[in-house]
């Protein structure tokens, strides 16, 4: 048996590291898994995974839950092919988005059709099992599966409320070529501003998921030396809505209308990665190239 599935990545509204309550909003940058299924004649199941750099603890892992939860329990043979362009260790949830296509493409394998919440919730599980993220990252695997944004509750994998998103609008990243430390080397430093944190859940909460972003990357920036004040001023002007640190960063994505996005792009800096890439839209397909 057969299954494929795509995952996106995300930007952050909200760092769910200061209290638990992660937002994210999904972008169209995809991670894909093509999985076979077979059962076998030994006692065990043995996991294959292409290409090798894609042989993580997290993607066996991500296999191993899904075996567990849609019954692939008896001896078999899987073998998947994993396939990702989204930049690692950058706040653009590759490991979210991978570990989000692994799941699903495993249960489709298995006949199985599970709820986007299903899947994100035993990918946050692998996350967590693999050390990769702190909180599970509940938020960034939903949003990479769903449309709208998303605000979650990643203590107990539990989605709160959905962000409603104008169709119009895209996003302009700046990928810095530095990787940022896993979350559980830095997570106290986010525990500072209390005060900060607790005003941008209570933002995205309301469904303000612009300010939530500003206040968010206010916080980011401070607890990870960031110093992109001067940048989000830039965007701005040149016709950002909102604009912010992604995850634990150094991304910084900047969210805009369509038609003011190529300007917005040029406002970034040269170093580095410069990208245009939309919001989720609601046909989950993208609206359409510049």
């Amino acid at each position: 048996m057969r299954g494929v599935a795509t995952a996106r990545s995300a930007i952050s509204v909200v760092n769910a590291l200061p209290l638990g309550i992660g937002s994210a909003l999904g972008i169209d940058w995809p991670a894909r898994t093509a999985a076979r299924f077979d059962p076998a004649s030994d006692r065990s199941t043995r996991t294959t995974v292409e290409p090798a750099s894609s042989d993580t603890r997290l993607v066996r892992l991500s296999a191993r839950s899904a075996l567990r939860q849609f019954g692939g329990a008896g001896p078999a043979r899987l073998r998947l092919v994993v396939r990702s362009t989204i930049p690692m260790s950058r706040g653009l949830k590759s490991s979210s988005a991978v570990s989000a296509s692994v799941v699903l493409a495993t249960a489709r394998a298995l006949g199985k059709e599970p709820t986007a919440i299903t899947v994100a919730r035993l990918a946050a599980e692998a996350s967590r099992a693999a050390g990769v993220s702190a909180t599970g990252a509940f938020d960034d695997a939903l949003a990479g599966l769903v449309t709208g944004g998303v605000v979650t509750d990643n203590r107990h994998d539990r989605e709160l409320r959905r962000l409603e998103l104008d169709p119009d609008l895209a996003v302009a990243l700046w990928v810095p070529e530095r990787p940022h430390p896993r979350s559980l080397r830095v997570r106290a430093r986010f525990h500072r501003a209390p005060a900060l944190a607790r005003r941008a859940v209570d933002a995205a909460l309301s469904g303000e998921w612009a300010l939530a972003m500003e206040l968010n990357s206010s916080l980011v920036e401070a607890a990870m030396g960031y110093r992109y004040g001067g940048l989000h001023g830039a965007v701005r002007r040149a016709g950002a809505v909102a604009s912010g640190v992604s995850g634990l960063g150094p991304t910084f994505a900047a969210v805009a209308p369509w038609d003011r996005l190529r300007s917005v792009v040029r406002a970034l800096p040269p170093e580095g990665r410069r990208r245009m890439v939309r919001l989720l839209p609601l046909d989950g397909r993208p609206h359409g190239s510049p």
